[in-house]
């Protein structure tokens, strides 16, 4: 439970840090890179598919980063209104490929 809380309170502050410009916050994704994606995982009205930008910027995301932080990355989808399923699904949608370990 305390591993976990303090688990939660680290993403936090990422986030906080994130919403600094030009700060690269979470598995080599900026502030500005998240919002790029968001229409696509949106929770609410989401696109059919991720634009070329939102693709770009996952395309120089590590992947694997992203991988081990879909457990506990509710905190910081919920900031920028993201559901997790269709998070996940967007390397897919732009053609990358995800790590075998990550399922």
């Amino acid at each position: 439970m305390v591993k976990e809380q303090a688990l939660a309170g680290l993403l936090i502050a990422l986030v906080a840090l994130a919403t600094m410009e030009g700060t690269h916050a979470i598995c080599g994704m900026a502030n500005e890179d998240f919002k790029l994606c968001q229409p696509a995982a949106a929770v609410n009205d989401p696109t059919d598919n991720p634009s070329a930008e939102c693709c770009a910027a996952l395309g120089k995301a590590d992947l694997g980063c992203i991988c081990r932080y879909r457990g506990v990355a509710g905190i910081w989808m919920r900031i920028y209104h993201i559901d997790p399923s269709r998070a996940m699904a967007l390397p897919g949608k732009c053609g990358l490929t995800m790590p075998g370990n990550c399922s």
